[in-house]
């Protein structure tokens, strides 16, 4: 990390604020005793965001991702990434600070306090942060404690060896259907394929198996409805005994249409509809 970013409250003292006297839902970020007030995402900001969530707490190497987590990095800083990983399951702060941090930059942003934020993460052992930049040409700049920083265009690849499994492409932060791919991509390795067309022809093959043991027809798609049954309900959810009933009726031809809309879909009605 270069000694050239120094943000505007780490020469003022020390603030008489603690992590301690803020709870769940103050709008309020802590650097070195100053309160810093976190204004509400904008739609662009908040959209992406969802986007890099999904990918990273999808991806097969990540147990622990969440969205705006607070990190105690010591008594008197608190920092609350867009994203993170490292997020324990337990009520309050996270001590620590997280391996991973992804930050949504738009219109109004605080330079100087991202820029404090940033060395205050890395200070404290963050390996990765990587700043999205939503003004001005797509791009995200990649911060580390012992590299200068990198800045990537739409086309570019990002990458963090030991927290992520698969790599990240930069368009991917930006573009919802992009997004959806790479995550479902990263769900089907969790079950321990490839990729879809993958996925779907293990399972017609289960099935022609199972039918030829059998000697019915209704084994070839058997292992088809599994599977969707199995994403669905890691992208929305145990399903209910009707969303279980709706897949298991759906015609044959209709099964790769209802695979191809998993990530597409915001709902589970908009998958199978009531």
């Amino acid at each position: 990390m270069t000694s050239k970013r120094i943000g505007r409250h780490m020469d003022i003292g020390r603030g008489p604020f603690r992590t301690d006297q803020l709870h769940t839902g103050d709008n309020y970020e802590l650097s070195n005793g100053h309160a810093i007030y976190c204004a509400p995402t904008g739609g662009d900001g908040a959209r992406r965001a969802g986007h890099a969530f999904e990918i990273i707490d999808s991806d097969p190497s990540v147990e622990d991702a969440g969205i705006d987590p607070g990190f105690t990095l010591e008594s008197g800083t608190l920092r609350a990434p867009d994203v993170a990983v490292g997020v324990t399951d337990a009520p309050g702060w996270i001590q620590g600070a997280p391996p991973l941090a992804v930050e949504y930059a738009g219109r109004g942003q605080d330079e100087a306090d991202l820029q404090t934020k940033i060395d205050e993460l890395l200070g404290a052992g963050t390996r990765w942060i990587w700043v999205v930049r939503l003004t001005g040409p797509r791009r995200v700049e990649v911060y580390s404690r012992d590299a200068e920083v990198r800045v990537l265009g739409i086309d570019g690849i990002l990458e963090a060896p030991g927290i992520l499994k698969n790599p990240v492409p930069v368009l991917a932060l930006f573009d919802r259907e992009a997004a959806h791919e790479l995550t479902l991509r990263n769900l089907l390795q969790r079950r321990g394929f490839e990729g879809l067309d993958e996925a779907l022809s293990e399972s017609r093959r289960e099935g022609r198996e199972e039918g030829r043991g059998e000697g019915r027809e209704e084994g070839r798609e058997e292992g088809q409805r599994a599977l969707l049954e199995a994403l669905l309900s890691t992208r929305f959810g145990p399903l209910d005994e009707a969303s279980k009933r709706h897949l298991l009726e759906a015609p044959p031809e209709r099964l790769l249409a209802i695979a191809q809309r998993i990530m597409t879909a915001t709902t589970l009605a908009e998958v199978l509809p009531a």
